[in-house]
């Protein structure tokens, strides 16, 4: 059997990928060259991704690689009309950003429950100024996506004694489906978006959905950016039908400095690095490798994503 051609679409820093040495003819492309290079892939890794390359290149002519895998838990940067109805098995990177996610929900729970971040700024200002802050034990909290990270968020909460509704797709045993997110809105204290995006949850909170939430709720966004209408979160907050967001996502990246979120009032902004933690690229090639010896030995991939739904299914 001839050696198998890995394409790699490049990003810095590159995978380590020493382990497929003599297994794998490894080749490297930027988004540029992907178009002349897939025709000759016999695996696709799409390291950088946060290039939508794959979309625009894979239209094309000629033969396309029997795997794709995105070192990612998105896969909506890549999916294509064509992708998605090929016989091309594509898998993500779930299970790296679970727990890092949920500590980071976690942290941005208690700076905001706390005004941790009023307090730095006025220590920047040499100000003293006592405040009272927010209870954080026996709060609801609403988790909406009920897949890995989401369910990582939901058990990161219940350390911190707040009671957690997963909202999936569809309702099965211990989450809820769609028909009772408005209800769950109403009564929740914190509302966190950790949806996959498809057409079913694209701009799904907008002016309606934050007009539902209390005014003392909170809404965090590890998702993706188009989950949320932008406009509406930042009048929501303006006419103080929330008391306050946090978004690590945005619907174009990166945030360019004239955007008016930097300053919203209420709002915290993060450069979309809530799974990032050190050592995380080393985990996503890790992965990588392992799943590569799965296909090479025509064993069953984990992690397949369900092409037509846009994630991995079964959770």
């Amino acid at each position: 059997m001839p050696t198998p051609t890995l394409l790699v679409l490049d990003a810095e820093p590159l995978p380590r990928l020493g382990r497929l040495t003599g297994r794998a003819r490894i080749e490297h492309t930027d988004a540029a060259g992907l178009a002349e290079h897939l025709p000759r892939a016999d695996a696709l890794l799409v390291w950088d991704f946060t290039s939508r390359a794959v979309r625009d290149a894979w239209p094309g002519e000629g033969p396309r690689p029997r795997w794709v895998h995105t070192a990612s838990a998105g896969v909506d940067h890549l999916m294509c009309p064509e992708l998605a109805a090929s016989d091309t098995v594509v898998t993500n990177a779930r299970g790296i950003f679970d727990q890092p996610i949920a500590e980071y929900v976690a942290a941005l729970v208690l700076a905001m429950a706390k005004d941790l971040p009023r307090t730095l700024e006025l220590q920047r200002e040499r100000t003293w100024r006592h405040r009272e802050s927010h209870k954080v034990a026996g709060g609801k909290a609403v988790v909406v996506g009920s897949g890995p990270i989401g369910r990582a968020i939901a058990r990161t909460l219940k350390a911190l004694d707040i009671t957690t509704a997963l909202v999936g797709r569809a309702p099965r045993s211990g989450v809820h489906g769609p028909e009772d997110l408005d209800r769950l809105l109403a009564r929740a204290d914190w509302v966190i978006a950790a949806a996959p995006l498809t057409e079913q949850t694209h701009g799904m909170f907008d002016a309606r959905r934050f007009g539902v939430m209390q005014p003392s709720a909170r809404f965090i966004n590890i998702g993706r950016g188009q989950l949320v209408v932008e406009d509406a979160l930042a009048d929501a907050l303006a006419k103080h039908w929330i008391a306050g967001a946090a978004l690590d996502v945005f619907e174009a990246e990166p945030l360019t400095p004239d955007s008016p979120l930097w300053q919203l009032p209420g709002l915290i902004v993060s450069p979309h690095m809530s799974g990032d933690i050190v050592g995380w690229r080393d985990e996503l090639g890790a992965q990588f490798v392992d799943l590569y010896e799965l296909w090479a030995s025509g064993e069953p991939l984990k992690n397949v994503v369900d092409k037509q739904r846009g994630y991995v299914p079964g959770h």
